[in-house]
């Protein structure tokens, strides 16, 4: 077996010179936390990985270093204090806590609003995620004068990442954050792309949206530039987390929308012909074999037609359509308002002459009117009883039998 110390070994070794001023058994302890995530690292790069890729995917021991100190809530190691400071002298959290909370408001905030988004395929639906702008703004200002380390070191920050290294030292969950985390460089490649066709969809639905694309490919951009570098500059993480967050809210809400058309769609496969949909002004229509129906015409048993018929459901519900009129005006046909009494006048438009005559030869002014009558004449079938069979006639007497003559 050889003696030649492994990368985790060599990378420990500098990690801990690093973390030198600190007490050897405080020293122990952070090591022991981060040893069984560095060995997973350094299986899934394989046999023979060298400290160099180490520090490709966590950075420089002593940046690494400089990170558990301040998750851990210990001062930088410039300082050369061997404890935490004291609570009068330790620097305020409300900035590092405003930059760290203001990430997670924005980034819930707006997979809420892609979610909605792409349930709805309407633009609109994100136009709340602009009340969320000053949150942004704010939280990155007070990242950027104050940096990241003010922000690793807040203990709600500490927890997450304590939880997250136990997560690993667990052999199922350890797997599944391994896989997770070897999908990463495609990620930033799938938000790109998820990113574009959202913009895509959304135009198709609205042509507002067109707006909203430029924002989207900058956003896409941004992700495949950002991701790869969130190992050495965790600033980029308000850049990454708002874009995933994005990301995953609007693919969710692309399968929420993808299972309603298909439950809708079966839905509408077991409705029958007459159904009610809507006409080309939004009004509620029926529609028959696939046509739209703006009149009913009823007749009784006699063949006559019937005038002030309301119509309605099994359930008693008004069959409420659409009553078109001539608007005078104008001369052409409006909507009127919207009843279930039948049947409607017809609705005819032409011209006019300059006497007045509906349809002139040498008509010029748009005309519109009115016609009650009922342009055609229904043929009742007549409903017949079933005929009876016929029954022998029965008699008490017994017909006589003639008597043969000779």
């Amino acid at each position: 077996m050889s003696d030649k110390p492994t990368a985790v070994r060599v990378y420990l070794a500098r990690v801990r010179t690093a973390l030198a001023d600190l007490p050897a058994s405080e020293i122990e302890e952070i090591l022991d936390d981060v040893r069984p995530h560095l060995a997973e690292l350094e299986a899934e790069l394989g046999e023979g990985a060298r400290v160099e890729a180490l520090i490709e995917r966590l950075g420089t021991p002593e940046s690494y270093a400089a990170e558990l100190r301040a998750s851990g809530g210990y001062p930088p190691a410039a300082e050369g204090a061997t404890q935490v400071l004291p609570a009068k002298t330790a620097p305020s959290l409300v900035k590092p806590r405003i930059a760290f909370w203001g990430l997670l408001v924005c980034a819930v905030a707006l997979a809420l609003f892609a979610f909605g988004a792409a349930v709805n395929l309407d633009p609109g639906d994100l136009l709340g995620a602009v009340l969320f702008l000053p949150v942004f703004l704010v939280s990155l200002f007070f990242l950027l004068s104050g940096g990241t380390e003010p922000v690793l070191a807040l203990p709600e920050v500490g927890w997450l990442r304590r939880t997250l290294a136990k997560g690993r030292e667990q052999e199922d969950s350890g797997k599944a954050l391994s896989y997770l985390a070897s999908l990463k460089p495609a990620w930033w490649v799938v938000c790109a792309l998820v990113l574009v066709a959202f913009g895509l969809l959304l135009m198709l639905r609205s042509r507002s949206a067109v707006l909203l694309l430029p924002f989207l490919l900058v956003a896409g951009g941004a992700a495949v530039w950002a991701g790869p570098r969130l190992r050495r500059d965790r600033r980029l993480l308000w850049v990454a987390v708002p874009v995933s967050a994005f990301v995953i809210g609007g693919m969710l809400g692309g399968f929420a929308a993808a299972v309603d058309l298909i439950s809708h769609r079966n839905s509408y496969a077991n409705m029958p012909s007459y159904y009610q949909s809507s006409d080309r002004y939004g009004n509620d229509q029926l529609t028959y074999g696939g046509r739209e129906i703006e009149n009913v015409y009823a007749f009784d048993g006699e063949g006559k037609p019937l005038t002030e018929v309301y119509l309605y459901d099994e359930e008693g519900r008004p069959i409420t359509l659409t009553r078109y009129g001539c608007e005078r005006s104008s001369g052409t046909k409006e909507k009127i308002g919207a009843d279930n009494r039948f049947p409607r006048p017809r609705i005819e438009q032409g011209v006019t002459d300059d006497q007045g005559n509906y349809n002139g030869y040498n008509g010029y002014r748009s005309a519109c009117r009115e016609d009650a009558s009922v342009p055609f004449s229904a043929a009742i079938p007549k409903v017949t009883a079933p005929p009876t069979s016929p029954t022998a006639p029965t008699s008490s007497t017994a017909p006589a039998t003639p008597t043969p003559t000779r």
